[in-house]
């Protein structure tokens, strides 16, 4: 979970578009995925806790050479996150309502590149493409799973490292930092 203007595209800016686009065409924000990713466990990775990770491993004697997994340490559910996206943006919101009303995003948002125009221009934003800072295809891949995938800290915790994040705070957070800096409204 972060953002960086021109330097990726993430789950959270692409869930942020998603949010705004619904909110400009006055649209519910709908939950896209499957039942497994809406009632089942899930975790995410901060980028500030990967970046913090990374350096801790190449620094580590003991890690020289060994793979690890990073993760924020906890687990949450997007039933939890969906209503905080709602929130932020001011949108109403509907949670999983049953596999006939799964979409993909990636679908539902071809053609919205002058909708995010007029986002982006209404309020000031930084100029961005929709394409240059959304993922559609790895959301829709994460809200999809038929399967909970879960990764485990534990090596890096045998090895010495403890960091972790609260992944609702890290949402809230990237979001809030996004708007600060006019890359979402």
């Amino acid at each position: 979970m972060a953002f960086e203007a021109g330097r990726g595209r993430t789950a959270a800016a692409s869930l942020c578009v998603y949010a705004a686009i619904c909110g400009k065409e006055g649209l519910v924000l709908r939950w896209p995925g499957s039942r497994v990713a809406w009632e089942g466990f899930s975790d995410a990775s901060d980028a500030e806790l990967v970046a913090e990770h990374a350096l801790w491993a190449a620094m580590e004697p003991n890690g020289k050479n060994e793979p690890f997994n990073c993760s924020n340490g906890d687990l949450f559910k997007w039933q939890q996150l969906w209503p905080i996206l709602a929130n932020q943006f001011g949108v109403a919101w509907t949670g999983y309502q049953g596999e006939d009303q799964r979409f993909m995003l990636e679908e539902a948002m071809a053609g919205k590149e002058g909708v995010w125009s007029e986002i982006v221009n209404d309020n000031g934003l930084v100029e961005t493409q929709l394409n240059d800072i959304t993922n559609w295809f790895c959301v829709d891949a994460m809200v999809n799973v038929e399967r909970e995938n879960l990764d485990t800290m534990n090596k890096s915790k045998e090895y010495g490292f403890f960091g972790f994040r609260n992944t609702v705070r890290s949402f809230n957070t990237w979001i809030n930092k996004m708007k600060v800096d006019k890359i979402v409204p």
